[in-house]
C-alpha cells in the first residue's frame, strides 16, 4: 500500500472504476488528511449580492420557515445540490 503525502500525487481519474483501482493500492497520509480537515474549517466564504423579485424571495423565505431553516442556508444547500447534479452531466 502506497501512502500519499501530497495532494499533487493524486491523479485525475477517467472514471469510477479507475478511482476504485487506485484506492485499492493507495491511502492518504494521516497528516495530509488532518490538514485537509483543518483547512475546511478555516476556509472563508465570499459575500455576493443577488437581486430577486420580491415575491420570489418571499416564497423562498416562507419555504425556509416551514422547514425551520435560515433562508440563506437553504438557498446555499439548493445551489450545492444543483451543482452536484450539473457536475454529473456529460
Amino acid at each position: 500500500m502506497k501512502t500519499l503525502t501530497s495532494w499533487n500525487e493524486l491523479p485525475d481519474f477517467e472514471d469510477d472504476s479507475a478511482e476504485n483501482a487506485f484506492w485499492q493500492e493507495h491511502e492518504l497520509d494521516s497528516k495530509l488528511m488532518s490538514s485537509s480537515i483543518h483547512e475546511a474549517h478555516v476556509r472563508e466564504s465570499t459575500t455576493i449580492t443577488l437581486r430577486f423579485d420580491p415575491r420570489m424571495l418571499s416564497r423562498i423565505k416562507r419555504i425556509a420557515r416551514s422547514r425551520y431553516l435560515n433562508y440563506q442556508s437553504m438557498m446555499k444547500q439548493w445551489l450545492a445540490e444543483r451543482l452536484e447534479d450539473e457536475m454529473k452531466k456529460p
